[in-house]
């Protein structure tokens, strides 16, 4: 079986033991007689299953006691409704930072909902740095301070959180979620679609300070109160079952890695391949400023649009598939997650100099 190196933004390329392992599983999970497919969401055998997933990500993530965790469907994008709804609900007003498309939107959804603000916006050069930021930026009688923490399009991230003060900081961590350690205590509410770092395309993850929960708008539907999913522990309705099941495979995955700190360990060194090469090249340059490059996702270019082209059916061709920019950067993306090995990366890199010298 040839498998190619897919370097697609998401849904992304899964491990292989973890592929693997639910091949085996797929008729009888565990030798229970069923694919978890198939299963009873209410049995015990997928509650071990779900609540084995949640304990593993309070412990990869070391997410303190006061905070709930719990899975939902309709990717991050529904939470850019679900977050106001929820936690707009003292002053009315939220503060966001624009990085890109996905906070663009977020803010715009929020702006049905009450207040909003922008306070620092990177569009000015097509999102190629972060916003610097500071305390006073920020409107203290905001209900919450809303940020994209990696821009899956535009390949920036943050390296530094901005002081809040006493302001809950809510974060969408899709694309970066498990790719580095962060401080959970230092967010309100943290965010991420799981097609990117952790499971295929259908479960959303959702962790919220406890405090900040149980005083939602008097409209908000029954299904986008999180007290609902709360009181339930993700299965008020029936959860997107087999996603749930193949993120816990890739959070066991990772466990065995050595955890969070062992895979940023990897991605920094993956990233570093890459970005090497881009720094050194006279063919490829990087679009975003050194100091905010997303280790998960790399945009670059060539000089002319002709030669991106060819770079990139030359590039599908020899099995690094999916590495075509978004129409708004142009030129290529590649999107090289947890489950990318080092061997990808150092292949490509190949590939781009062998591409460069023919078409000096």
């Amino acid at each position: 079986m040839n498998r190619v190196y897919n370097f697609s933004a998401g849904p992304s390329m899964l491990p292989e033991p973890v592929l693997k392992k639910a091949a085996d599983q797929m008729m009888s999970y565990e030798g229970c007689g069923m694919s978890v497919m198939e299963m009873s969401h209410r049995s015990k055998i997928f509650e071990s299953i779900i609540y084995g997933a949640e304990d593993l990500i309070r412990e990869l993530m070391n997410i303190p006691d006061d905070y709930y965790v719990f899975f939902l469907q309709g990717g991050a994008s529904t939470q850019f409704s679900m977050v106001p709804l929820n936690l707009m609900n003292k002053n009315n007003k939220a503060d966001f930072v624009i990085t890109g498309q996905w906070s663009k939107k977020a803010f715009a959804e929020a702006s049905r909902y009450g207040s909003t603000r922008k306070v620092a916006s990177s569009e000015d050069t097509v999102f190629t740095y972060i916003p610097k930021l500071d305390k006073s930026m920020f409107d203290p009688e905001a209900d919450y301070v809303h940020i994209t923490h990696n821009n899956t399009i535009y390949g920036t991230r943050y390296t530094v959180l901005p002081d809040t003060g006493n302001v809950p900081l809510v974060a969408d961590i899709s694309s970066d979620v498990l790719s580095q350690e962060i401080d959970v205590s230092k967010f309100g509410l943290l965010y991420a679609g799981a097609q990117k770092n952790i499971a295929p395309a259908g479960v959303t993850v959702v962790i919220v300070k406890k405090e900040l929960v149980g005083n939602a708008m008097d409209f908000t539907p029954v299904m986008l109160n999180y007290e609902t999913h709360i009181k339930d522990r993700s299965m008020y309705n029936t959860p997107p079952a087999y996603c749930i099941y193949i993120m816990k495979l890739v959070l066991e995955w990772l466990k065995e890695l050595g955890g969070v700190k062992a895979m940023q360990a990897r991605n920094e060194e993956k990233a570093a391949i890459l970005y090497d090469f881009l720094d050194s090249s006279d063919m490829f340059r990087g679009t975003v400023v050194k100091e905010d490059r997303s280790m998960m996702n790399v945009p670059f270019v060539c000089p002319t649009d002709e030669l991106n082209a060819k770079f990139i059916a030359e590039a599908t061709e020899n099995g690094f598939v999916n590495i075509k920019g978004h129409r708004t950067v142009g030129g290529m993306r590649a999107s090289i997650y947890n489950a990318m090995p080092r061997e990808g990366v150092v292949k490509l890199v190949e590939f781009m100099k062998e591409f460069e010298a023919k078409n000096k």
